[in-house]
């Protein structure tokens, strides 16, 4: 028997007039190679607005993808980038490539995004999703707590999860199993427990949470006055989907953080009214519970 083997094609030679070159691109240099722009993608503000908090928190990285021009110099890719670095206002380093063929435009950055979850793969933590979850919405408490926790404003890069979970893996890896259990016994979602239970747990060292804990999933023995027993009676059936009532993430966060702060202060809180934020309502700020001295 005679088997044929096909030879191996030759690999195609690159473009002769491909370039590629690292660049410190300025703010005036990105508002060059902007005005040299012919067709490009609608700007999404949300992300150029991600963009520009990296490089001022200091986490730009250079890498493969940075600045594309065509053959006859029009930008072809990178105008979050660019309009990220007019933004900071900070000069960072990319990759400039020109030469390229206009046939590539239609696949630039057609490829899946990398999530949270994905990036968080690596260190070996379990329920990544709930924990990138956790992380993103503890982020958008500390920055934004009295802003939307949704749309292009609420953007958490992939970086900045990852180094906050390297900041503080223990806690996080608590909040996230704690998050799981409490979620069976209480209205909030897990995410919505975890995060509440790390803020909350983050600024009070010396309550004892082990009573918390147990009050919330067993609630026996509960005083009708206990801020536990009225979280316990939340109705469940507001995170339902697709129901009118159910209750946004950062509501829950606030109603989980009433109840903590009624608990930890009980002579405070005379009237304990675990319900949504209302309008104009600001984020309520976890009580402090410290060791004394």
């Amino acid at each position: 028997m005679t088997i044929a083997i096909a030879e191996p094609e030759e690999p195609e030679e690159p473009e002769e007039n491909l370039v590629s070159r690292i660049v410190k691109v300025t703010p005036k240099i990105a508002e060059t190679y902007l005005s040299r722009a012919s067709v490009n993608r609608r700007l999404d503000m949300g992300q150029v607005r991600a963009l520009s908090e990296t490089i001022l928190r200091g986490e730009w990285k250079l890498t493969h993808q940075g600045i594309a021009f065509d053959k006859a110099g029009a930008l072809l890719d990178g105008q979050h980038r660019l309009h990220a670095i007019i933004e900071a206002n900070a000069p960072v380093e990319m990759l400039v490539f020109d030469g390229l063929s206009k046939d590539v435009f239609p696949v630039l950055d057609t490829g899946k995004r990398r999530s949270a979850a994905d990036t968080l793969s690596s260190t070996g933590a379990k329920y990544l999703p709930l924990l990138s979850s956790t992380i993103r919405h503890v982020i958008l408490f500390k920055t934004m707590p009295n802003d939307p926790w949704s749309g292009s404003r609420a953007y958490v890069s992939n970086d900045r999860i990852l180094a906050a979970y390297n900041g503080d893996k223990d806690r996080y890896g608590e909040a996230v199993t704690i998050g799981r259990e409490l979620s069976k016994h209480l209205f909030a979602s897990q995410t919505a427990a975890a995060v509440g239970f790390f803020l909350t747990t983050e600024v009070a060292p010396a309550a004892d949470i082990d009573e918390w804990i147990s009050g919330l999933k067993s609630g026996a023995s509960l005083d009708p006055g206990d801020a536990r027993l009225a979280l316990r009676e939340v109705p469940r059936e507001t995170q339902r989907r697709g129901s009118r009532r159910r209750i946004a993430m950062r509501d829950q966060v606030a109603i989980y953080i009433k109840a903590w702060n009624a608990w930890v202060e009980p002579e405070k809180a005379s009237e304990l009214r675990l319900r949504r934020l209302r309008k104009g309502e600001k984020m309520p700020m976890p009580v402090e519970v410290k060791f004394e001295h």
